[in-house]
């Protein structure tokens, strides 16, 4: 797609928001040749690969096709959101990000998201539900923010939910999604490099928790650094995952 990415903008006719999206797939389509990528080699083709901090944290190792993943806000969700695209954008998967106008394309770039396979509808308008669902009937990872301003309610999370399962896409709630499989939450975020040399900012370590279908019911939480220096994610020096429950630790992994 030449590196440029993908985008459908709201026009001054709400309606016409549904047929942007569905423009974004047929030339998604027409370059592509279809948009379901091969998934990693060493998976079994229902899991698509996320950067090794991550894996850990999630059942299979991956985003399981099929599954809907929420990320509440918190100051790296876009961070982890980055994170959770890369790897997966560059093994070949198309990707849509719906509802989140201004969205840093250059930070995507540094975490290492494949724009040349990323679609943007910024501005669905009341139309989210209708674009969110056109869109996972082509792409391998949708990620949707602005459910609650669009008035999203439990009967319509379902029904997305139900399309990413039978489409075999993984859909990303940007934001509180009761019912999701897998919550991944980011907590205790702090800049590191600050007042070091020129006193520039060149990490954010945080700490990631997963919870949900799959994932020990202690849940799993491991530190991160995201972004790390590159714009990239990694694992700090000597980090390694714990299991955690009633605020304590269970039981610890090294790195």
């Amino acid at each position: 797609m030449g590196g440029a990415v993908v985008e459908a903008r709201g026009s001054v006719d709400p309606a016409s928001r549904l047929e942007l999206a569905r423009g974004v797939l047929r030339r998604v389509e027409s370059r592509s040749g279809g948009v379901r990528p091969v998934a990693a080699p060493e998976s079994d083709g229902r899991v698509l690969p996320v950067a090794e901090p991550l894996a850990r944290l999630l059942p299979g190792g991956g985003l399981r096709r099929g599954a809907t993943v929420a990320l509440p806000p918190a100051p790296a969700a876009t961070s982890l959101l980055f994170a959770l695209l890369a790897e997966a954008s560059g093994a070949g998967a198309w990707a849509a990000v719906v509802g989140r106008p201004g969205l840093g394309l250059l930070a995507a770039a540094e975490a290492g998201v494949r724009l040349e396979r990323l679609a943007l509808v910024p501005d669905p308008g009341a139309d989210l539900m209708a674009v969110t669902v056109a869109l996972l009937d082509g792409m391998d990872v949708v990620a949707v923010a602005g459910a609650e301003r669009a008035g999203v309610r439990a009967a319509d999370r379902q029904r997305l939910a139900a399309r990413a399962r039978q489409r075999g896409s993984v859909l990303v709630a940007l934001g509180a999604w009761p019912g999701a499989d897998v919550e991944l939450s980011c907590s205790d975020a702090r800049w590191q490099g600050l007042g070091a040399g020129a006193g520039r900012l060149e990490a954010r370590q945080v700490r990631v928790r997963s919870r949900g279908r799959g994932v020990a019911p202690v849940g799993r939480s491991a530190g991160v650094l995201l972004p790390a220096p590159g714009g990239a994610v990694a694992a700090p020096h000597r980090e390694g995952v714990e299991r955690i429950g009633g605020g304590r630790q269970v039981e610890r992994v090294a790195g």
